[in-house]
């Protein structure tokens, strides 16, 4: 028999170079430890098959070349310390032990963990460490990991497991929806914020069970045993104690929130995503009650000024038809194209009607700087109306950009490099043409030329946002706030000094950046500049939520998806607040507990999702770090959320059903 093995195990070695694995060390690791010693007796003769074996409690140990390829992936060096989820019979940790100074291994079967442990002290391997728990929340108190493997495929990866990485450290998983759809993938953690990802083929693994991981299918907990469950944060008590019970968007009592406001002139409403119906609708509501009670004059959001435009001509009836130019239909359409954001529209129309005239109506905006060509469209059509030498002036000066039209990001680059002079210059000309003649314009129709002027400050600044984006994300990122609040300081002075207005953008955006790491980056957003010109004048609303499902797509420009949102985790706001008990809430901070508030502003994690959604890399592509007291006056929680209706080709045609929205 032993003569037998040992020839198995040297053909079992060739096989292993055969097959493409090239480290030394790993082969070394392999030919050293006895795969045999981790098998039943009846399986011995088997051991260097290539191919996986039962072993206890009804699990497998891997495949030796599976094992072999994981561990190269993982690029070790000697002095590394690694992680392994799912110990099983101890054999993959037997050979990463030969490699490594140390591993700690995780297995959540209590009679596996015994049996390994037991083989691995006989051999004489003592740099390994064994726990019984739930491997997807990582071993953090060993952390920082250089390497991290894990034995069992997960529907996601585990934040908990990518927050353990060492900066430069590699995590190996096995990533799918299911049994047959898994990807194995290596992501490097390049930085604190960033990662890389990397697909190394399809694979299949057993369930990953834990609270990052599937549920147990057996009915189980799937929690960590008993012993190593961590209470909950004593601030969630604290939290669950000062917040105030949300029953139902529609049945709450806002008189509380709206004593709170007070005399704010301006009331930022954020998001967590791009995609839940109940930061919609109780943004809407919100919105109401202040309109209706305390005469707000306008509603500014974060999407482009033409589409915008044909909301707040229908909310006005300033315009009898809808224009035959689709309105949202620019990615991501379910941002606005959506039935909470419909009804929200219909009844603003509905309240207009009782406002006497169209100027004293309640205005729609957009703040946002993407829809370049529309807003080019826009101008030459108003000017073809007032002024037609200037239309074909704007012809001329626009056309520098028309080339461009489909690709304007192609613009930027080429632009940036020099092989085509810029079209600035047109642009800021054509701006200030407007602004020469703005007496004039504006005293036919103060209203169209605000619209104007505000799609050619929009054509400025795109202009330079298309290019900035090759010269770092932190110009573009800030350009585009910029953009944003000097729209808003626009809309402001139109309205007239005692103006007030509701801003619906994502929590990035309206949330006080110098709370965040955004600072750290040079990073401002329009909360940061409503707080530095308006003050406390200025009343900031963050939301939150901990699970649920989302409208999101997997990359940009990607169709949208319905995603399950992964719970948030341990060391998040989002988790303090899931804590705390209540289904949904809001939180006073610049009104609430002085004892509460001063606790809550150590940061700590804080998670947004925008139109891209990317649960597998959820800690580095949607985490970061923020003083929740500092970045809002208040937070409206959410625990368990749904994706917003999009609005598609079912949802019918007609006025006033679907008009703006052209579907």
């Amino acid at each position: 028999m032993k003569t037998d093995l040992h020839y198995d195990k040297r053909a079992f070695i060739d096989l292993l170079v055969k097959r493409g694995i090239q480290d030394k060390r790993v082969l070394e690791a392999m030919e050293i430890v006895p795969r045999e010693a981790f098998v039943g007796l009846d399986l011995a003769e088997l051991a260097y098959d290539d191919s996986p074996l039962p072993i206890e409690e009804g699990q497998t140990i891997s495949q030796p070349y599976m094992v072999a390829l994981m561990t190269e992936a993982l690029q070790l060096k000697p002095d590394d310390t690694v992680l392994e989820i799912g110990s099983g019979s101890g054999y993959a940790a037997a050979v990463l032990s030969r490699i490594v100074q140390q591993v700690y291994t995780i297995e959540r079967h209590r009679g596996l963990t015994k049996l390994a442990r037991e083989r691995l002290s006989g051999l004489g391997y003592d740099n390994v460490a064994f726990r019984c728990g739930d491997g997807s929340l990582g071993w953090p108190e060993h952390a920082p990991f250089d390497a991290i493997v894990v034995t069992a495929g997960g529907p996601s990866v585990p934040s908990s497991l990518t927050r353990q990485l060492a900066i430069g450290g590699r995590l190996v998983i096995p990533v799918g929806p299911g049994l047959h759809e898994q990807k194995l993938l290596r992501i490097t953690r390049a930085s604190d914020d960033d990662v890389e990802i990397e697909e190394l083929g399809g694979v299949r693994f057993v369930p990953l069970i834990g609270e990052e991981g599937w549920p147990d299918v057996e009915g189980r907990s799937s929690a960590r045993p008993q012993e190593q469950v961590e209470p909950p944060d004593p601030l969630s008590k604290q939290i669950g104690k000062e917040a105030s019970h949300i029953p139902s968007i529609e049945g709450v009592d806002l008189e509380s929130l709206l004593a709170r406001i007070g005399n704010s002139r301006l009331v930022l409403l954020g998001e967590a995503s791009h995609g839940t119906a109940e930061f919609y609708e109780m943004r809407a509501r919100i919105t109401r009650e202040l309109i209706e009670k305390k005469g707000f004059h306008f509603v500014a959001v974060e999407a482009d000024w033409p589409d915008a435009a044909q909301i707040d001509h229908f909310v006005r009836e300033t315009r009898a038809e809808p224009t035959q130019e689709l309105t949202f239909s620019r990615f991501p359409t379910w941002m606005w194209a959506n039935r909470q954001v419909l009804e929200f529209v219909q009844w603003l129309r509905k309240h207009n009607r009782q406002a006497g005239t169209a100027d004293q109506a309640i205005g729609f905006y957009g703040l946002d700087l993407y829809s370049l060509y529309s807003s080019i469209n826009a101008i030459v059509g108003y000017l073809e109306q007032v002024d037609k030498e200037a239309a074909a002036v704007a012809r001329q000066r626009y056309g520098c950009l028309t080339p461009w039209e489909k690709d304007p990001l192609t613009y930027g680059r080429v632009a940036l490099t020099k092989k085509q002079l810029g079209c600035e210059q047109d642009v800021v000309a054509m701006l200030n043409m407007l602004m020469q003649k703005r007496l004039e314009y504006s005293a036919r129709d103060g209203r169209r030329f605000l619209d104007a002027v505000s799609n050619a400050h929009l054509v400025k600044n795109a202009e330079r946002y298309y290019r900035s984006m090759y010269e770092g994300s932190v110009k573009s990122w800030n350009l585009r706030d910029q953009h944003m609040f000097d729209t808003l300081e626009r809309l402001l002075d139109f309205h007239g000094p005692d103006s007030k207005a509701i801003v619906w953008a994502h929590n990035s955006h309206l949330g006080n950046a110098e709370a965040t790491e955004m600072s750290a980056r040079g990073e401002i957003n329009v909360g940061s500049l409503c707080r530095r010109h308006f003050g406390d004048s200025a009343y900031l609303m963050g939301f939150g939520t901990h699970q649920g499902t989302v409208a999101a797509a997997s990359d940009w420009g990607a169709p949208m998806e319905v995603k399950s949102i992964v719970p948030s985790l341990p060391d998040s706001y989002e988790r303090l607040c899931h804590d705390a008990g209540l289904n949904a809430f809001f939180l006073p901070l610049r009104h609430g507990s002085k004892e509460l508030v001063k606790q809550l502003q150590q940061p700590r994690l804080e998670r947004a999702i925008g139109v891209i959604y990317r649960p597998a890399t959820e800690m580095a592509s949607h985490y970061f770090t923020a003083s929740l007291p500092r970045q809002f006056d208040e937070y409206i929680w959410f625990d368990e959320t749904r994706a917003v209706d999009a609005l598609g080709p079912e949802a019918g045609s007609g006025m006033p059903e679907t008009f703006p929205f052209g579907l």
